[in-house]
């Protein structure tokens, strides 16, 4: 257990309704009795409401005083947790009073450090309070609180018995075989590929799951002007990148955020590539390539009404390792609708 005591704001610091103030180690209960007004016994696990006042006895604000006797408490610390009005020179001024009187200021994931440390949760659940508090949708939500209820490592650790248990019965044959029952060959087979079917299962889910948590980069990709910006625009709703029919209109890349079935995706409109002496487009160009890199999926774009270029045709074979969905765009300017059909095997027309 650590032997200082750490106080810091538990939400945001700005302004609102509620703010609570957390105090964890040995100390804080005798420091958030300091700075509150009731003096008497307070009782773990109950409310008590009072004002909250400076060294020099004057009210800085009013609100709910908790305490959480250790181990009983998220820290497994003593924990006192201050609830006031919102309003950041009130949240301050406490956070200040209690550093008078012997804390200091946390720092950043200490209060989830401790709670590992004196093993109140274990480090899949550690993460998961981050990837909770990050999380940009609600599958992304639910996920982490899937793993902050312990449900990774439940699975962990039942692999970890059964593999103990497997080594202890072949240790047991090889250093005591004349005492120990013969193990059948098959039965260790079988418990150790059900342990291999497992972790292979929890492996699967690892890509679904990063998706899930940090979303899909899906990067626009095509030469200038096959109306990559207007693809993009129409993707997110609004008219966010510039359109022209002139070529290297678009020199840096633009990222939009959106959410699409509960998955949060980021939208990438590139420059378009192709040889240029220009050398501000030159720089957007090498972006383009990074992002290409980064992405999870690409929608490769070329002008359908033009037909396939052999410049299109060079950027497709850039980018056909990363198995991009085709999209033949301008569809409404072919004349002749049986046109559709020369290029690619699975096209999308728009």
């Amino acid at each position: 257990m650590e032997k200082d005591t750490i106080v810091a704001n538990a939400t945001p610091l700005t302004a609102s309704a509620v703010s609570i103030i957390r105090i964890s180690g040995k100390d804080a209960l005798n420091i958030g009795k300091s700075i509150f007004s009731k003096k008497e016994d307070i009782k773990p696990r109950k409310a008590y409401f009072g004002k909250f006042i400076d060294e020099n006895g004057e009210i800085i604000d009013e609100g709910l005083f908790l305490y959480f006797k250790a181990p009983k408490s998220f820290t497994g610390e003593d924990v006192v947790e201050i609830q006031v009005h919102g309003s950041v020179p009130v949240v301050k001024k406490i956070i200040k009073e209690a550093i008078k009187k012997g804390a200091r200021f946390a720092q950043p994931g200490e209060f989830t450090k401790r709670a590992f440390l004196n093993g109140k949760i274990d480090l899949t659940q550690a993460e998961a309070i981050a990837q909770l508090i990050e999380a940009k949708s609600e599958k992304a939500s639910k996920a982490a609180v899937n793993l902050l209820e312990g449900k990774l490592s439940k699975e962990i650790k039942f692999l970890k018995e059964k593999l103990i248990n497997i080594n202890m019965l072949i240790e047991a044959e090889l250093n005591f075989p004349e005492d120990v029952e013969e193990i059948e060959e098959t039965v260790i087979k079988k418990d150790l590929k059900e342990v291999i079917d497992k972790i292979k299962q929890l492996l699967s889910t690892y890509k679904k799951g990063k998706l899930i948590r940090e979303g899909i980069k899906l990067a626009i990709v095509g030469r200038p002007n096959v109306g990559k910006s207007s693809l993009f625009n129409s993707l997110m709703g609004y008219e966010r990148a510039i359109v022209s029919d002139i070529q290297g209109t678009t020199r840096d890349f633009i990222e939009e955020s959106f959410t699409l079935n509960g998955i949060p995706v980021r939208l990438i409109d590139t420059a378009g590539i192709r040889e240029s002496k220009d050398e501000i487009e030159k720089i957007g160009i090498q972006k383009t390539k990074e992002k290409i890199e980064e992405a999870d999926i690409i929608l490769f774009v070329f002008d359908v009404s033009k037909g396939l270029t052999e410049e299109d045709l060079k950027i497709y074979e850039e980018v056909k390792y990363k198995k991009p969905i085709v999209v033949g765009n301008k569809s409404d300017l072919i004349l002749d609708k049986n046109q559709k059909k020369y290029y690619f095997k699975d096209i999308i027309y728009t």
